[in-house]
Protein backbone atom coordinates (compact mmCIF):
# COMPACT_ATOMS: atom_id res chain seq x y z
CA UNK A 1 0.00 0.00 0.00
CA UNK A 2 1.56 3.18 -0.99
CA UNK A 3 1.23 5.82 1.94
CA UNK A 4 -0.57 9.02 1.42
CA UNK A 5 1.36 11.82 2.93
CA UNK A 6 -1.80 13.71 3.34
CA UNK A 7 -2.92 11.62 6.11
CA UNK A 8 0.69 11.63 7.82
CA UNK A 9 0.57 13.37 11.12
CA UNK A 10 2.68 15.93 12.03
CA UNK A 11 4.90 13.97 14.46
CA UNK A 12 4.75 11.47 11.83
CA UNK A 13 6.07 13.78 9.22
CA UNK A 14 8.50 14.92 11.50
CA UNK A 15 10.16 11.44 11.51
CA UNK A 16 9.91 10.97 7.67
CA UNK A 17 10.33 14.07 6.34
CA UNK A 18 14.44 13.72 8.52
CA UNK A 19 14.25 9.70 6.76
CA UNK A 20 13.77 10.56 3.33
CA UNK A 21 16.59 13.79 3.63
CA UNK A 22 19.04 10.71 5.09
CA UNK A 23 18.05 8.31 2.64
CA UNK A 24 18.86 11.08 -0.18
CA UNK A 25 22.30 11.81 1.99
CA UNK A 26 23.22 8.30 1.99
CA UNK A 27 22.53 7.94 -2.06
CA UNK A 28 24.50 11.37 -2.61
CA UNK A 29 27.35 9.52 -0.26
CA UNK A 30 27.41 6.34 -1.90
CA UNK A 31 27.46 7.49 -5.24
CA UNK A 32 30.41 9.82 -4.54
CA UNK A 33 32.16 6.91 -2.95
CA UNK A 34 31.76 4.87 -6.29
CA UNK A 35 32.65 8.10 -8.43
CA UNK A 36 35.61 8.49 -6.45
CA UNK A 37 37.66 4.88 -6.14
CA UNK A 38 35.76 2.65 -8.24
CA UNK A 39 34.22 3.88 -11.61
CA UNK A 40 36.31 3.29 -14.77
CA UNK A 41 37.49 6.86 -14.76
CA UNK A 42 38.77 6.58 -11.17
CA UNK A 43 42.49 6.22 -12.47
CA UNK A 44 42.59 9.37 -14.21
CA UNK A 45 43.92 12.79 -12.44
CA UNK A 46 41.85 15.43 -11.52
CA UNK A 47 39.21 17.24 -8.84
CA UNK A 48 37.16 15.30 -6.66
CA UNK A 49 34.42 17.98 -6.88
CA UNK A 50 34.53 17.48 -10.74
CA UNK A 51 34.46 13.17 -10.78
CA UNK A 52 31.64 13.71 -7.91
CA UNK A 53 28.90 15.72 -9.89
CA UNK A 54 28.66 17.89 -12.30
CA UNK A 55 27.49 21.22 -9.65
CA UNK A 56 31.11 22.00 -10.53
CA UNK A 57 30.52 22.43 -14.14
CA UNK A 58 27.30 23.85 -14.02
CA UNK A 59 28.31 26.42 -11.44
CA UNK A 60 31.55 27.82 -13.52
CA UNK A 61 29.77 27.65 -16.85
CA UNK A 62 25.83 28.28 -16.47
CA UNK A 63 26.19 30.51 -13.32
CA UNK A 64 29.56 32.27 -13.79
CA UNK A 65 28.38 32.30 -17.42
CA UNK A 66 31.05 30.34 -19.48
CA UNK A 67 33.56 30.33 -17.57
CA UNK A 68 34.80 26.67 -17.11
CA UNK A 69 37.38 26.85 -19.94
CA UNK A 70 39.45 28.66 -17.48
CA UNK A 71 38.61 26.28 -15.07
CA UNK A 72 39.58 23.52 -17.27
CA UNK A 73 43.12 25.07 -17.90
CA UNK A 74 43.82 25.12 -14.13
CA UNK A 75 43.35 21.43 -13.92
CA UNK A 76 45.71 20.59 -17.03
CA UNK A 77 48.53 22.40 -15.07
CA UNK A 78 48.44 20.78 -11.74
CA UNK A 79 47.34 17.44 -13.32
CA UNK A 80 48.85 17.23 -16.71
CA UNK A 81 47.44 16.75 -20.33
CA UNK A 82 44.40 14.39 -19.56
CA UNK A 83 41.94 15.44 -16.71
CA UNK A 84 38.70 14.07 -15.73
CA UNK A 85 36.60 17.43 -15.89
CA UNK A 86 33.00 15.59 -14.97
CA UNK A 87 31.94 12.07 -13.85
CA UNK A 88 31.74 10.99 -16.80
CA UNK A 89 33.92 13.11 -19.48
CA UNK A 90 37.81 13.35 -20.27
CA UNK A 91 39.41 16.30 -21.15
CA UNK A 92 42.71 15.98 -23.25
CA UNK A 93 44.92 19.33 -23.60
CA UNK A 94 47.70 17.72 -26.28
CA UNK A 95 47.70 19.36 -29.82
CA UNK A 96 49.09 16.34 -31.18
CA UNK A 97 46.34 13.92 -29.65
CA UNK A 98 43.76 16.06 -31.92
CA UNK A 99 43.36 13.39 -34.65
CA UNK A 100 42.89 10.50 -31.80
CA UNK A 101 40.22 12.23 -30.58
CA UNK A 102 38.07 13.40 -33.96
CA UNK A 103 39.35 10.70 -35.61
CA UNK A 104 38.25 9.78 -39.74
CA UNK A 105 35.47 7.75 -40.67
CA UNK A 106 36.96 4.82 -40.80
CA UNK A 107 37.30 4.75 -37.21
CA UNK A 108 33.84 5.25 -35.75
CA UNK A 109 33.32 8.11 -33.49
CA UNK A 110 29.85 9.29 -31.87
CA UNK A 111 28.88 12.55 -29.78
CA UNK A 112 27.80 12.04 -26.47
CA UNK A 113 24.10 12.73 -26.32
CA UNK A 114 24.43 14.46 -22.79
CA UNK A 115 26.45 17.43 -24.62
CA UNK A 116 24.67 17.57 -27.98
CA UNK A 117 21.43 20.10 -26.30
CA UNK A 118 23.94 22.66 -26.10
CA UNK A 119 23.70 23.20 -29.79
CA UNK A 120 19.50 24.06 -29.81
CA UNK A 121 19.06 22.18 -32.81
CA UNK A 122 17.84 18.62 -31.65
CA UNK A 123 17.30 16.92 -35.11
CA UNK A 124 20.15 18.94 -37.12
CA UNK A 125 23.09 17.19 -38.36
CA UNK A 126 25.84 18.56 -35.40
CA UNK A 127 23.66 17.40 -32.91
CA UNK A 128 23.36 13.66 -34.17
CA UNK A 129 24.91 11.40 -31.91
CA UNK A 130 25.36 8.33 -33.86
CA UNK A 131 27.67 7.49 -36.46
CA UNK A 132 25.66 6.13 -38.59
CA UNK A 133 22.57 8.75 -39.16
CA UNK A 134 24.93 11.14 -39.09
CA UNK A 135 27.56 9.96 -42.41
CA UNK A 136 23.38 9.17 -43.66
CA UNK A 137 22.72 13.11 -42.87
CA UNK A 138 26.05 14.55 -43.93
CA UNK A 139 25.74 12.55 -47.18
CA UNK A 140 22.33 14.47 -48.28
CA UNK A 141 24.02 17.65 -48.59
CA UNK A 142 27.88 17.04 -49.23
CA UNK A 143 27.95 17.91 -52.77
CA UNK A 144 26.07 21.29 -52.02
CA UNK A 145 29.71 22.34 -50.02
CA UNK A 146 32.53 20.41 -52.70
CA UNK A 147 35.16 22.66 -53.75
CA UNK A 148 33.56 22.19 -57.65
CA UNK A 149 30.01 23.33 -56.38
CA UNK A 150 31.56 26.42 -54.42
CA UNK A 151 33.20 27.40 -57.51
CA UNK A 152 30.30 27.28 -59.70
CA UNK A 153 28.51 29.17 -57.40
CA UNK A 154 30.77 32.12 -57.60
CA UNK A 155 28.83 34.52 -59.09
CA UNK A 156 26.27 34.39 -55.97
CA UNK A 157 29.88 35.59 -53.52
CA UNK A 158 30.90 37.82 -56.24
CA UNK A 159 27.34 39.73 -56.31
CA UNK A 160 26.69 39.96 -52.50
CA UNK A 161 30.91 41.42 -52.21
CA UNK A 162 29.74 44.28 -54.80
CA UNK A 163 27.03 44.95 -52.36
CA UNK A 164 29.89 45.43 -49.66
CA UNK A 165 32.09 47.20 -51.48
CA UNK A 166 29.13 49.63 -52.31
CA UNK A 167 28.51 50.08 -48.71
CA UNK A 168 32.25 50.90 -47.95
CA UNK A 169 32.05 53.51 -50.36
CA UNK A 170 29.34 55.21 -49.40
CA UNK A 171 30.47 54.74 -46.07
CA UNK A 172 34.24 56.47 -46.51
CA UNK A 173 31.74 59.49 -48.83
CA UNK A 174 29.75 59.97 -45.33
CA UNK A 175 32.37 59.72 -43.28
CA UNK A 176 30.20 57.32 -40.88
CA UNK A 177 31.78 54.80 -38.65
CA UNK A 178 30.84 50.78 -39.07
CA UNK A 179 30.85 47.90 -37.42
CA UNK A 180 32.74 45.86 -39.50
CA UNK A 181 31.72 42.63 -37.74
CA UNK A 182 28.14 43.47 -38.90
CA UNK A 183 28.70 44.01 -41.93
CA UNK A 184 31.10 40.86 -42.46
CA UNK A 185 27.70 39.07 -41.10
CA UNK A 186 25.61 40.71 -43.48
CA UNK A 187 27.92 39.12 -45.94
CA UNK A 188 28.12 35.83 -44.86
CA UNK A 189 24.48 35.33 -44.08
CA UNK A 190 23.55 36.91 -47.31
CA UNK A 191 25.46 34.44 -49.29
CA UNK A 192 24.35 31.58 -47.33
CA UNK A 193 20.85 32.11 -47.70
CA UNK A 194 21.43 32.91 -51.11
CA UNK A 195 23.66 29.87 -51.65
CA UNK A 196 21.13 27.14 -49.57
CA UNK A 197 17.94 28.38 -49.87
CA UNK A 198 17.63 30.22 -53.04
CA UNK A 199 16.88 33.22 -51.60
CA UNK A 200 18.16 36.46 -49.59
CA UNK A 201 17.80 38.35 -46.75
CA UNK A 202 19.49 41.44 -47.86
CA UNK A 203 21.02 42.43 -44.95
CA UNK A 204 24.11 44.17 -46.53
CA UNK A 205 21.23 46.49 -47.75
CA UNK A 206 20.25 47.26 -44.56
CA UNK A 207 21.35 50.88 -43.09
CA UNK A 208 22.31 48.95 -39.90
CA UNK A 209 23.22 45.58 -41.41
CA UNK A 210 20.40 44.39 -39.59
CA UNK A 211 20.47 40.55 -39.35
CA UNK A 212 18.25 38.20 -37.82
CA UNK A 213 20.71 35.23 -38.14
CA UNK A 214 23.07 36.83 -35.58
CA UNK A 215 20.55 38.00 -33.09
CA UNK A 216 19.40 33.82 -33.07
CA UNK A 217 23.04 32.85 -32.54
CA UNK A 218 23.20 35.66 -29.52
CA UNK A 219 19.96 34.28 -28.58
CA UNK A 220 20.76 30.73 -28.67
CA UNK A 221 24.47 31.52 -26.85
CA UNK A 222 23.01 32.67 -23.95
CA UNK A 223 21.04 29.32 -23.23
CA UNK A 224 23.83 27.61 -24.42
CA UNK A 225 24.93 25.72 -20.97
CA UNK A 226 21.37 26.27 -19.64
CA UNK A 227 20.48 23.91 -22.23
CA UNK A 228 23.10 21.01 -21.47
CA UNK A 229 22.01 20.34 -18.36
CA UNK A 230 18.27 21.55 -18.80
CA UNK A 231 17.62 19.65 -22.59
CA UNK A 232 14.12 20.47 -22.36
CA UNK A 233 14.93 23.55 -23.22
CA UNK A 234 16.78 22.48 -26.90
CA UNK A 235 13.03 21.27 -27.98
CA UNK A 236 10.42 23.87 -26.67
CA UNK A 237 7.55 24.51 -28.96
CA UNK A 238 7.74 27.19 -31.35
CA UNK A 239 5.51 30.09 -29.45
CA UNK A 240 7.62 29.49 -26.26
CA UNK A 241 10.99 29.81 -28.14
CA UNK A 242 9.11 33.40 -29.58
CA UNK A 243 9.62 34.28 -25.99
CA UNK A 244 12.98 32.94 -25.03
CA UNK A 245 14.82 33.28 -28.62
CA UNK A 246 12.44 36.14 -30.41
CA UNK A 247 15.67 35.88 -32.69
CA UNK A 248 15.39 32.29 -33.34
CA UNK A 249 11.65 32.41 -34.32
CA UNK A 250 12.28 35.53 -36.96
CA UNK A 251 15.02 33.12 -38.60
CA UNK A 252 12.36 30.17 -38.59
CA UNK A 253 9.85 32.88 -40.50
CA UNK A 254 12.24 33.62 -42.84
CA UNK A 255 13.33 29.98 -43.51
CA UNK A 256 9.77 29.32 -43.96
CA UNK A 257 9.58 32.40 -46.97
CA UNK A 258 12.88 30.84 -48.37
CA UNK A 259 11.17 26.81 -48.13
CA UNK A 260 8.28 28.64 -49.94
CA UNK A 261 10.42 30.67 -52.46
CA UNK A 262 12.47 26.96 -53.25
CA UNK A 263 9.38 24.87 -53.80
CA UNK A 264 7.95 27.25 -56.04
CA UNK A 265 11.32 28.15 -57.83
CA UNK A 266 11.75 24.01 -58.38
CA UNK A 267 11.58 22.49 -61.80
CA UNK A 268 14.25 22.42 -64.47
CA UNK A 269 16.69 25.15 -64.88
CA UNK A 270 16.14 26.11 -61.67
CA UNK A 271 19.38 26.25 -58.75
CA UNK A 272 19.11 22.99 -56.76
CA UNK A 273 18.43 24.29 -53.06
CA UNK A 274 19.28 22.43 -49.63
CA UNK A 275 15.38 21.92 -49.21
CA UNK A 276 15.09 20.23 -52.72
CA UNK A 277 17.83 17.88 -51.19
CA UNK A 278 16.63 17.27 -47.66
CA UNK A 279 13.14 16.71 -49.07
CA UNK A 280 14.01 14.30 -51.88
CA UNK A 281 11.54 10.98 -52.03
CA UNK A 282 15.03 9.22 -51.51
CA UNK A 283 15.26 10.49 -48.55
CA UNK A 284 13.65 8.56 -45.34
CA UNK A 285 10.36 9.34 -44.64
CA UNK A 286 11.46 10.16 -41.17
CA UNK A 287 14.19 12.63 -42.09
CA UNK A 288 12.06 14.68 -43.86
CA UNK A 289 9.81 15.76 -40.89
CA UNK A 290 9.15 19.34 -40.19
CA UNK A 291 11.34 19.94 -37.56
CA UNK A 292 13.87 18.39 -38.94
CA UNK A 293 13.72 20.72 -42.35
CA UNK A 294 13.61 23.49 -39.54
CA UNK A 295 16.47 22.19 -37.63
CA UNK A 296 18.93 21.41 -40.56
CA UNK A 297 18.05 24.98 -42.19
CA UNK A 298 18.82 26.74 -39.37
CA UNK A 299 22.08 25.17 -38.50
CA UNK A 300 23.23 25.41 -42.25
CA UNK A 301 22.48 29.09 -42.41
CA UNK A 302 23.52 29.67 -38.57
CA UNK A 303 27.25 27.73 -39.22
CA UNK A 304 27.59 29.89 -42.11
CA UNK A 305 27.59 33.14 -40.99
CA UNK A 306 28.86 33.75 -37.62
CA UNK A 307 32.50 32.12 -37.58
CA UNK A 308 33.32 32.94 -41.12
CA UNK A 309 32.08 36.68 -40.00
CA UNK A 310 34.56 36.61 -37.02
CA UNK A 311 37.77 35.58 -38.83
CA UNK A 312 37.25 38.33 -41.24
CA UNK A 313 36.83 40.55 -38.18
CA UNK A 314 40.09 39.45 -37.09
CA UNK A 315 41.84 39.39 -39.99
CA UNK A 316 40.49 43.51 -40.95
CA UNK A 317 41.92 44.01 -37.17
CA UNK A 318 45.29 42.73 -37.15
CA UNK A 319 45.77 43.79 -41.15
CA UNK A 320 44.31 47.68 -40.60
CA UNK A 321 46.59 48.33 -36.86
CA UNK A 322 49.65 47.17 -38.76
CA UNK A 323 50.21 49.32 -41.74
CA UNK A 324 53.64 47.18 -43.13
CA UNK A 325 51.64 43.87 -42.59
CA UNK A 326 48.90 45.48 -44.97
CA UNK A 327 51.16 47.14 -47.86
CA UNK A 328 52.90 43.66 -48.50
CA UNK A 329 49.36 42.07 -48.19
CA UNK A 330 48.31 44.73 -51.19
CA UNK A 331 51.12 44.46 -52.99
CA UNK A 332 51.15 40.50 -53.11
CA UNK A 333 47.14 40.78 -53.77
CA UNK A 334 48.12 42.95 -56.68
CA UNK A 335 50.16 40.52 -58.77
CA UNK A 336 46.90 38.58 -59.45
CA UNK A 337 44.30 41.90 -58.96
CA UNK A 338 46.15 45.01 -61.39
CA UNK A 339 43.34 46.86 -61.01
CA UNK A 340 40.91 47.94 -57.44
CA UNK A 341 38.09 46.89 -59.85
CA UNK A 342 39.58 43.42 -60.99
CA UNK A 343 37.93 40.38 -59.35
CA UNK A 344 40.21 37.50 -58.87
CA UNK A 345 39.01 34.04 -58.58
CA UNK A 346 39.78 32.07 -55.09
CA UNK A 347 41.62 29.47 -57.04
CA UNK A 348 44.14 32.66 -57.92
CA UNK A 349 44.43 34.16 -54.62
CA UNK A 350 45.00 30.57 -52.55
CA UNK A 351 47.96 30.62 -54.55
CA UNK A 352 49.08 33.65 -52.43
CA UNK A 353 51.62 32.68 -49.79
CA UNK A 354 51.72 35.36 -47.58
CA UNK A 355 47.24 36.09 -47.80
CA UNK A 356 47.35 32.70 -47.13
CA UNK A 357 49.32 32.72 -44.12
CA UNK A 358 46.75 35.57 -42.83
CA UNK A 359 43.97 33.40 -43.27
CA UNK A 360 45.41 30.93 -41.07
CA UNK A 361 46.25 33.33 -38.64
CA UNK A 362 43.10 35.01 -38.58
CA UNK A 363 41.54 31.22 -38.37
CA UNK A 364 43.46 30.41 -35.72
CA UNK A 365 42.82 33.95 -33.62
CA UNK A 366 39.12 33.70 -34.08
CA UNK A 367 39.27 29.58 -33.31
CA UNK A 368 35.54 29.49 -34.64
CA UNK A 369 33.31 27.66 -31.77
CA UNK A 370 35.11 27.18 -28.66
CA UNK A 371 33.21 24.61 -26.78
CA UNK A 372 34.82 21.45 -26.13
CA UNK A 373 32.94 19.32 -28.63
CA UNK A 374 32.66 15.88 -27.11
CA UNK A 375 33.75 12.22 -29.06
CA UNK A 376 32.85 8.78 -27.77
CA UNK A 377 34.65 5.93 -28.98
CA UNK A 378 32.23 2.74 -28.16
CA UNK A 379 34.62 0.02 -29.56
CA UNK A 380 38.13 1.23 -29.04
CA UNK A 381 40.16 2.45 -25.87
CA UNK A 382 41.74 5.73 -26.30
CA UNK A 383 45.64 6.03 -25.10
CA UNK A 384 47.42 9.29 -24.14
CA UNK A 385 51.10 7.35 -22.99
CA UNK A 386 50.25 5.84 -19.69
CA UNK A 387 46.52 6.91 -19.26
CA UNK A 388 43.95 4.56 -20.78
CA UNK A 389 41.10 6.23 -21.23
CA UNK A 390 37.70 3.34 -21.86
CA UNK A 391 35.40 3.20 -24.59
CA UNK A 392 32.09 4.24 -24.53
CA UNK A 393 33.97 7.33 -22.62
CA UNK A 394 32.98 11.24 -23.60
CA UNK A 395 35.84 12.95 -24.87
CA UNK A 396 36.28 16.27 -25.46
CA UNK A 397 38.95 19.01 -26.65
CA UNK A 398 39.29 22.72 -26.82
CA UNK A 399 40.46 24.60 -30.01
CA UNK A 400 41.14 27.96 -28.37
CA UNK A 401 43.95 25.14 -26.76
CA UNK A 402 45.23 24.29 -29.84
CA UNK A 403 45.42 27.30 -31.28
CA UNK A 404 46.97 29.20 -28.58
CA UNK A 405 49.38 25.34 -27.91
CA UNK A 406 52.97 27.40 -27.38
CA UNK A 407 54.92 24.33 -27.86
CA UNK A 408 53.50 24.66 -31.86
CA UNK A 409 52.80 28.56 -31.68
CA UNK A 410 55.47 30.33 -30.18
CA UNK A 411 54.35 33.57 -28.73
CA UNK A 412 50.74 32.48 -29.30
CA UNK A 413 48.51 35.52 -29.04
CA UNK A 414 50.42 37.59 -31.53
CA UNK A 415 49.18 37.85 -34.94
CA UNK A 416 52.37 36.71 -37.22
CA UNK A 417 51.96 35.70 -40.53
CA UNK A 418 55.53 35.06 -41.00
CA UNK A 419 55.70 31.77 -38.55
CA UNK A 420 53.32 30.15 -41.60
CA UNK A 421 56.08 31.28 -44.53
CA UNK A 422 58.91 29.83 -42.21
CA UNK A 423 57.18 26.67 -41.14
CA UNK A 424 56.45 26.08 -44.77
CA UNK A 425 60.24 26.84 -45.70
CA UNK A 426 61.49 23.91 -42.79
CA UNK A 427 58.93 21.60 -44.18
CA UNK A 428 56.75 21.69 -40.82
CA UNK A 429 52.83 21.36 -41.75
CA UNK A 430 51.23 23.81 -39.22
CA UNK A 431 48.03 23.40 -40.59
CA UNK A 432 46.96 20.13 -39.24
CA UNK A 433 46.80 22.27 -35.80
CA UNK A 434 44.12 24.56 -37.29
CA UNK A 435 40.90 22.86 -35.78
CA UNK A 436 38.40 26.02 -36.13
CA UNK A 437 36.49 23.67 -38.83
CA UNK A 438 37.45 20.66 -36.41
CA UNK A 439 38.61 17.49 -37.96
CA UNK A 440 37.80 14.02 -38.68
CA UNK A 441 34.47 12.89 -39.76
CA UNK A 442 32.51 15.29 -38.46
CA UNK A 443 34.94 18.32 -40.01
CA UNK A 444 32.90 21.38 -41.09
CA UNK A 445 30.66 20.79 -43.88
CA UNK A 446 30.50 24.45 -45.32
CA UNK A 447 34.80 24.46 -44.84
CA UNK A 448 35.12 25.11 -49.00
CA UNK A 449 32.23 27.78 -48.88
CA UNK A 450 34.35 29.64 -45.75
CA UNK A 451 37.55 29.72 -47.45
CA UNK A 452 36.17 30.94 -50.99
CA UNK A 453 34.77 33.74 -49.12
CA UNK A 454 37.62 34.60 -46.99
CA UNK A 455 40.08 34.56 -49.48
CA UNK A 456 38.29 36.96 -51.94
CA UNK A 457 36.39 39.30 -49.31
CA UNK A 458 40.14 40.06 -47.60
CA UNK A 459 41.55 40.63 -51.09
CA UNK A 460 39.15 42.92 -52.40
CA UNK A 461 38.77 44.97 -49.14
CA UNK A 462 42.62 44.92 -49.03
CA UNK A 463 42.85 46.09 -52.84
CA UNK A 464 40.23 48.79 -52.68
CA UNK A 465 40.69 50.54 -49.20
CA UNK A 466 42.62 52.48 -46.38
CA UNK A 467 40.94 51.54 -43.19
CA UNK A 468 40.84 53.10 -39.95
CA UNK A 469 39.82 51.50 -36.64
CA UNK A 470 37.70 53.65 -34.43
CA UNK A 471 37.63 53.38 -30.82
CA UNK A 472 38.34 49.55 -30.84
CA UNK A 473 41.28 47.86 -28.85
CA UNK A 474 42.49 44.21 -28.36
CA UNK A 475 39.53 43.48 -25.37
CA UNK A 476 37.13 43.60 -28.21
CA UNK A 477 37.84 40.83 -29.79
CA UNK A 478 39.85 39.25 -26.72
CA UNK A 479 38.36 35.67 -26.07
CA UNK A 480 37.41 35.95 -22.07
CA UNK A 481 34.20 33.49 -21.89
CA UNK A 482 32.96 30.59 -23.31
CA UNK A 483 29.41 31.04 -24.75
CA UNK A 484 29.66 28.38 -27.64
CA UNK A 485 31.79 30.99 -29.60
CA UNK A 486 33.95 32.90 -27.49
CA UNK A 487 32.95 36.16 -25.92
CA UNK A 488 34.89 39.28 -24.08
CA UNK A 489 34.47 39.97 -20.76
CA UNK A 490 32.28 42.80 -21.08
CA UNK A 491 30.41 43.53 -24.13
CA UNK A 492 30.04 42.51 -27.70
CA UNK A 493 32.39 40.49 -29.79
CA UNK A 494 33.17 43.77 -32.87
CA UNK A 495 35.67 46.26 -34.82
CA UNK A 496 34.32 49.42 -35.36
CA UNK A 497 36.20 51.15 -38.34
CA UNK A 498 36.03 54.27 -40.31
CA UNK A 499 36.81 53.93 -44.60
CA UNK A 500 40.11 56.24 -44.49
CA UNK A 501 40.59 55.68 -48.78
CA UNK A 502 39.22 54.31 -51.92
CA UNK A 503 42.12 52.86 -53.21
CA UNK A 504 42.05 54.04 -57.10
CA UNK A 505 45.36 52.72 -59.00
Amino acid sequence: MLLDLKQVSLPQAAILWPLVFSLGGIWILLRSVYRLFFHPLSHIPGPKLAAISRAYEFYHDAIRNGMYIWEIEKMHEKYGPVVRISPREIHVKDPYFYDEVYAPSSRKREKDPDFVSIFGLATSTVATVGHDLHRLRRGILNNFFSKKSVMDLSSIILEKQTTLRQRLENAHYDDAVLRLDDAYAALTADIIAQYSWGTTPNFLEDKDFRNDIREAVNNITLLAHFSRFFPILSSMPRWLMGIVKPGATALLDMQEMATRSSAQKSGEGAQKTIFDALTDPSVPPQERTTRRLEDEGLLVIIAGTETTARALTVASYHIFQNRPLMLKLRDEVRTVMPTPTTDAPWLELEQLPYLTATINEALRLSHGPIFRSTRVALTEPLTHKDLVIPPGTPVSMCTYFVHMDPSVFPEPASFKPERWIEAAEKGQHLNRFIVAFSRGSRICLGMNLAYAELYTTLANIIRRFDVELYETGPGDIRIDRDKGLGQPEQGEFRVLAKIAKIITE
